[in-house]
């Protein structure tokens, strides 16, 4: 008798994300992937209520937990922080915000452990973090429990995370010295030389994102194993470079995991982007949009050199243009309530028959539709999936977090997009003045790249192919569906007993 069917009593799972909107939404299609496929099963979601969700963020969540929720996946909101301590917080360096948040959530976790263990019959098996609820194994470790990660970028950056936290720790070697420098690293996660301008700004910032960088990289050693969120055949080199590594955990590629369920209650401005949609020709839109923390240091000049890249391509488009937070808060983005304000004078009316800018993006919904032919995006990964799952080309305009080695990737390692920007970087705590604008004419020229046959249709013909093979990846018998099989069978292979 094999060991899956020697476990009889169910195993329940502690899911533990990060409170932003992108890792959320992942995590919970993850957690729903795993009750779909084993019905020993059942999952936690812990969520941590971020302070200044916009209520459109909140909504959203809301939305995706009521539909979500079913016998054997529950969400629990841990308690709300003290309005004082989340205020002082804010108003420290950007790099301590998140980590801090998420050690204030350790004793809510750890209550909620002992409530569990004390009223429930049930096998707990583990907790499920992601990469920024790294304290919390110590919460697992109290319990005796083991501490799984689900990775929602991919393998390429977890790659570079252990590879830096060997350079530090074995050979004492400071990347952070290689900042603003055009050195060149061999990765062996990466067929390229990685050249320290697409770097995470995190590990190279001295004062404290290196320290913490690092100190993530070492603790993700110590995990009985990792799911990411990417698929074989995508990053066939790197996924063989991992499982060839003997002081990394087993790593379970298990995507691409996508929110793809249609909104049933669609708020009118959905409805409109549609409709608008629905008026163009076959593959003829750019859609240019930049993520939840999506805008520009220098925006109004930033914003009016894109609009003038739009005008010069000839090019239809549909563009979300999101108000950046104030300079010293951690915010969410929020919306114009005049995009004259940022725009060029006359622009919207002069475009008005090709072209349509707007606030919020229906993303999936945006990137499903016949009409769009074309991506100017951030390089967040759960858009890169998205991209790539619609079969729609991208061009690359990373802005922060590990978004500038996504964009290295895709461009130099797989050949799957177009190049507008690979080393810009969005800094928190850089002065705008500082920052150098992409110009018109840089854009422009990703534009027709992406946009004109001529120019893309090798790039067009490869997007197509990975589409279908990330289709067939999580398919029965497909590359993730066998990866998430193997996984499960660890997890009821470590089930502690109540």
């Amino acid at each position: 008798m094999n060991a899956e069917v020697e476990v009889e009593a169910e195993a329940e799972l502690l899911f533990i994300p990060s409170p932003g909107i992108g890792h959320l939404v992942s995590t919970v299609e993850m957690a729903k992937q795993l009750i779909g496929r084993d019905h020993r099963l059942s999952i936690t979601v812990l969520i941590m209520k971020i302070p200044f969700d916009k209520p459109k963020v909140s909504s959203t969540t809301q939305s995706l937990l009521l539909t979500a929720a079913e016998d054997r996946l529950k969400f629990v909101y841990l308690p709300q922080q003290d309005e004082a301590a989340i205020t002082e917080l804010q108003s420290k360096n950007p790099g301590y915000f998140m980590s801090e948040f998420v050690n204030m959530n350790k004793q809510h976790v750890r209550d909620h452990v002992t409530m569990m263990i004390s009223t429930e019959s049930i096998r707990l098996a583990g907790f499920v973090i992601d990469l920024f609820c790294i304290p919390m194994m110590d919460v697992a470790a109290e319990f005796g429990l083991p501490t799984y990660v689900f990775f929602t970028s991919n393998c390429g950056f977890l790659g570079l995370m252990f590879h830096l936290e060997t350079l530090k720790r074995v050979h004492n070697q400071d990347v952070t010295e290689l900042k603003d420098s055009d050195n060149e690293l061999e990765v062996p996660a990466f067929m390229n030389p990685v050249t320290a301008k697409v770097l995470p700004s995190v590990a190279l910032d001295k004062e404290i994102g290196s320290t913490r960088f690092l100190r993530i990289s070492k603790r993700l050693r110590e995990t009985k194993g990792i799911m990411v969120n990417t698929f074989e055949e995508l990053e066939s080199y790197v996924v063989k470079s991992l499982a060839e590594n003997n002081t990394v955990p087993p790593i379970y590629p298990v995507g691409p995991v996508l929110h793809l369920a249609k909104n049933k209650n669609e708020e009118e401005e959905e409805i409109q982007i549609m409709r608008w949609l629905d008026d163009q020709p076959l593959s003829s839109v750019l859609f240019l949009c930049f993520g939840s923390m999506g805008s520009f240091e220098v925006e109004v000049d930033q914003v009016r050199e894109i609009a003038q890249a739009l005008k010069q391509s000839g090019h239809r488009f549909l563009w979300s243009v999101r108000r950046p937070p104030p300079k010293e808060k951690i915010e969410m983005l929020s919306e114009y309530q005049d995009l004259n304000q940022v725009l060029p004078e006359g622009f919207l009316e002069r475009t008005a028959k090709i072209g349509k800018v707007i606030g919020w993006a229906p993303q999936v919904a945006v990137l499903s539709h016949k009409a769009v032919g074309g991506f100017v995006s951030h390089c967040g990964w759960n858009s890169t999936l998205e991209s790539l799952w619609c079969g729609v080309p991208m061009a690359t305009w990373p802005m922060y977090a590990e978004q500038q080695m996504n964009a290295f990737q895709l461009v130099r390692e797989l050949g799957l997009v177009v190049e507008i920007k690979l080393d810009y970087r969005k800094d928190f705590k850089t002065n705008s003045s500082k920052v150098k604008l992409v110009t018109a004419d840089e854009i422009e020229n990703g534009i027709r790249k992406l946009m004109e046959n001529e120019n893309s249709e090798g790039i067009k013909q490869k997007v197509k192919e990975m589409s279908e093979k990330s289709k067939i990846a999580i398919m029965k018998g497909g590359s993730s569906y066998n990866s998430l099989g193997r996984f499960i069978k660890d997890v009821t292979n470590n089930i502690r007993s109540p």
